[in-house]
């Protein structure tokens, strides 16, 4: 998915992360609002994502890393400025790629980095007896557009992937050095707080904006407070842009 700037001015753009099992149109409302306000936005869709569950079983982390890495490339390589960005397990993948690539800014909707779940401690011997559970259940969560694969089981495997990539990300976030805008939810049943909290607290950006939904559930980029997101993460992805360019000419 690719959102063209809607109107003329500074080539800023934006690659971002869908989360685990997603697609590109749980972010939609946020990358299309981005783009009518000027940002050129690229949403890849991750390998094993938007077909079953079978593909995303046979999937490894690196797969998706590199995935939204090479869309980073390619929007680098159409525009001035770089930001990166992500929704829960997309949050993840656009920290990682922080600490990789020079980026300007980064923003994350309920990033995740661990589990509620206290089994996935032992997901790696767990999955070798048992091949699915069943998906977390969102009762407040807002309908599925569009047709985003089948997704009726969670293969544990991935599940087990996930739990690698949540931990490479948080071993990067030292790393992280560009500014960060965060986003959580409440009441989020995906994602725990204590995600949130290690980010916050481990990554490496000189200026951190957190940023509390109150009435949003785990995808909130498709919730009530989806233009708010936009709002702040357009205003957050200006400022960074207007500091980089007087960086850049001080020098």
């Amino acid at each position: 998915m690719v959102v063209h700037a809607e109107t003329p001015g500074p080539r800023w753009g934006v690659a971002m992360c869908h989360g685990f099992s997603g697609t590109p149109s749980s972010v939609a409302p946020w990358a299309e609002g981005l783009a009518a306000r000027g940002f050129d936005v690229e949403v890849p869709l991750l390998p094993g994502h938007g077909t079953d569950w079978e593909d995303l079983e046979s999937r490894r982390w690196r797969e998706w890393a590199d995935c939204f890495e090479a869309a980073c490339e390619r929007v680098a390589a159409r525009t001035d400025f770089l930001f990166v960005a992500g929704l829960s397990m997309g949050g993840a993948i656009a920290l990682r790629a922080a600490s990789r690539l020079p980026v300007a800014g980064v923003a994350v909707v309920n990033p995740g980095l661990g589990f509620y779940d206290w089994r996935v401690r032992y997901i790696r011997a767990i999955r070798l007896v048992q091949r699915t559970t069943d998906p977390i259940d969102e009762p407040d969560a807002p309908a599925p557009v569009g047709d985003e694969g089948d997704y009726t089981r969670t293969p544990l495997a991935a599940v087990h992937e996930l739990k690698l990539l949540f931990a490479a990300a948080e071993r990067s976030l030292p790393r992280v050095k560009a500014p960060l805008i965060a986003f959580k939810s409440d009441v989020d049943p995906v994602v725990p707080p204590s995600s949130i909290r290690r980010i916050l607290a481990r990554a490496g950006s000189h200026e951190i904006d957190f940023v509390p939904l109150h009435a949003s559930a785990h995808v909130a980029t498709r919730d009530v407070e989806a233009p708010l997101i936009v709002e702040r993460t357009a205003e957050f992805f200006e400022r960074c842009a207007a500091q980089s360019t007087e960086r850049a000419v001080g020098a």
